[in-house]
């Protein structure tokens, strides 16, 4: 991905509601012709939805990050889940004995 297409997918996702694609070339300080293509390489890629829009009666798009699934080893260690989902104990991260043993599990799984 370009440092352009990067820059237009962080707006994007900085946008929970979407943002229009008359906005887009104007937040990144580029023409609307390319905006278009990199809008298109992001839709090719899967990245970002493009729903039409009207504004005043002028069409354009709303453009969405699409929500990408999670890879569970990433809150997997050990074969156990990450104990904060689904935790009903009002602690800080930095004080739970329950995330810091999975943390342990998860460095020494690292490690070997």
């Amino acid at each position: 991905m370009s440092d352009q297409e990067e820059e237009a997918f962080k707006v994007i996702q900085s946008h929970r509601q979407g943002v229009l694609q008359s906005e887009l070339w104007k937040l990144l300080d580029i023409d609307s012709r390319k905006c278009s293509r990199i809008v298109k390489r992001l839709l090719d890629a899967g990245l970002i939805e493009r729903i039409e829009f009207r504004s005043d009666g002028i069409k354009t798009y709303l453009l969405r990050a699409k929500k990408r699934a999670i890879d569970p080893c990433i809150i997997l260690a050990g074969g156990e889940v990450l104990p904060c989902i689904g935790c009903d104990q009002e602690c800080t991260p930095e004080e739970c004995a329950l995330l810091l043993d999975w943390m342990y599990q998860l460095a020494l799984e690292e490690y070997q």
